[in-house]
């Protein structure tokens, strides 16, 4: 979470048309709607009633579809050889629901993820992602790979040197894969490599390097990108005994909680056994180290002024995974109970938090710009969902796809406050954001351009900085949310508002089941309306707002 950065590209790295007939694609009925993406040249949003019933598997029904349609989707061959589906589940709406990869020769694409839904009678329903077409036709795939891993890594680790300006110290060693990466419409045979390091400053770079020639091909910060999850364990290790207790403690803004800690041999530890793997909070003590040290403390009272931004990091945390659990029934970030790990003074008045792919990570601000970042609500459960975000849609921290990614986070940051009737308001950070001036935040959702923030498509910011604009364009995507909670009228379009509960629902169900990692806003548009028909119903009031608060921030 930052505030701003001024500069610099292309916010959409896609430009869509609109929404498009569905005899443009040869559809079989007029009952379909087709969000087209003219760039690609393939559709990235398709729903309906686009099979006929079935009993055969979900997988079947999919890659039958994708057969049928080469010509849309723009592949041959086996559709076997160029989907490959990677996550299945059955959903609450009795849904099966299939996360689909597209392949080229057993690689990956980065990004080309789709994904696709069958209802109880074999119908599919939608499909949402576009895949990277004509593959084969790309003479650069046949080229040779004449780079080793080793010498990728190499080769990016030189030029992250130059980036940030010195030796980083790596969390774990760098990591690579091999994908095709498709850059200005040239597929290459690549290494996508991955630097994960705190100093001399946070870093999570993906690098993708050209397999044939060793030339970089692109390079990002993606901080919030998710790698493996490790679990705390009780303190002492394996063996130790201790009991669950409650502590009480004194919060960032002088708030009085009830914490749910550990006491062994003694001693008293912010490590609550309660919620999945559990929720554990550490000390970094004022250095760039994580974990930290497990907070530990004799009376089991955390009233001092150093425990503060503590207590808040580990009260709300448990907030933000009981709201998941207890409102979407998702057991943690990962929706299998993966422990929440915090840590808290991190550095020297550190001004930002972030969430690293394994972890919260909370500076104490420098009293001026920022108090502790741990002390607002909206700050926990943002980078908490950037997590969910990561194990779910995946989507890539850059240009509109990482716009979208940043509101996702704003949007369920605010609606813990409503949920837990913590001070809601459509602000995002205001309690710990320049905490000697009043009346002032991080960013508003209500009002995105207050801090000069786009809160219209047509204004949006199309320079190269802060990722593409990721917290930037947040505005736009912000604005609708709120216009579709709270209701009102923006650049002449009235929009009814339907509360916070529904828009959690309709959002959580967009981010889970329909967006994937190169989802541009339009997608999301789809996403959020095919959402809420599965929710409410094709004619309910419902979609006619969600429809709505997109034409109002200029979304087609």
């Amino acid at each position: 979470m930052k505030k701003k950065v001024v500069a610099l590209s292309l916010t959409a790295g896609l430009m869509v048309s609109p929404v498009f007939s569905p005899e443009a694609l040869g559809a079989p009925n007029v009952s379909q709607k087709v969000n087209f993406n003219e760039k690609i040249g393939t559709p990235q949003f398709i729903s309906g009633k686009l099979t006929k019933p079935s009993v055969n598997a979900p997988e079947k029904i999919v890659m039958d579809y994708f057969a049928q349609k080469q010509d849309v989707f723009k592949f041959k061959g086996d559709a076997l050889q160029s989907f490959k589906i990677v996550e299945k589940k059955k959903d609450e709406l009795g849904y099966t629901y299939l996360r689909v990869q597209q392949m080229y020769k057993g690689t990956p694409v980065y990004g080309a993820v789709m994904t696709a839904h069958v209802n109880k009678d074999g119908v599919l329903t939608a499909i949402s992602g576009s895949p990277v077409p004509n593959l084969t036709e790309k003479k650069s795939l046949k080229a040779s790979k004449n780079v080793s891993k080793q010498d990728a890594a190499a080769a990016g680790e030189k030029d992250l040197i130059a980036e940030i300006g010195s030796e980083p110290t790596y969390e774990y060693a760098p990591k690579s894969k091999s994908v095709v990466y498709v850059q200005d419409g040239n597929a290459h045979q690549a290494y996508l490599v991955n630097y994960n390091f705190l100093d001399p400053k946070p870093g999570n770079w993906d690098y993708f390097i050209d397999a044939g020639s060793g030339e970089i091909l692109d390079k990002v910060n993606q901080i919030h990108e998710a790698s493996a999850n490790g679990k705390g364990g009780k303190p002492g290790g394996p063996g130790a005994t201790g009991s669950d207790t409650v502590g009480s403690g004194t919060g960032v803004l002088g708030d009085t909680k009830s914490l749910n800690t550990y006491l062994s041999s003694s001693t008293y530890y912010l490590q609550d056994n309660t919620r999945g793997d559990g929720v554990f909070t550490y000390d970094a003590s004022n250095r760039q180290r994580l974990p930290g040290s497990l907070w530990a403390d004799t009376d089991n009272q955390y009233n001092a002024s150093y425990d503060r931004a503590a207590v808040d990091a580990h009260y709300y945390a448990g907030e933000t995974y009981d709201y998941y659990l207890d409102v979407h029934d998702r057991n943690s970030y990962d929706g299998n109970g993966a422990a929440l790990k915090s840590t808290v003074h991190y550095g020297r008045s550190y001004n930002n938090a972030f969430w690293n792919g394994q972890q919260m990570v909370y500076g104490d601000g420098d009293g001026s710009t920022f108090a502790p970042l741990s002390g607002g609500l909206d700050v926990v459960a943002h980078e908490l969902t950037h997590a969910v975000t990561d194990t779910t849609a995946d989507l890539i921290y850059q240009n509109e796809s990482g716009a979208i990614n940043e509101s996702m986070s704003d949007v369920f940051g605010t609606l813990l406050e409503y949920h837990t009737g913590n001070n809601p308001d459509w602000e995002i950070g205001e309690d710990i954001y320049t905490p000697g001036q009043a009346g002032d935040a991080l960013r508003s959702m209500s009002d995105p351009a207050k801090y000069e923030d786009p809160d219209h498509y047509s204004v949006r910011y199309t320079g190269t900085g802060d990722n593409g604009g990721v917290h930037i364009n947040s505005g736009i995507g912000n604005k609708a949310a709120y216009l579709l909670s709270q209701g009102g009228t923006h650049y002449g379009v009235n929009v009814s508002g339907i509360g916070p509960d529904k828009v959690g629902d309709i959002y959580y169900r967009a981010l889970t089941q329909y967006l994937t990692p190169t989802s541009t806003f339009s997608q999301l548009r789809s996403a959020a309306v095919q959402s809420a028909t599965d929710l409410y119903g094709a004619g309910s009031a419902e979609v006619a707002s969600v429809n709505a608060a997109f034409d109002a921030v200029g979304v087609n």
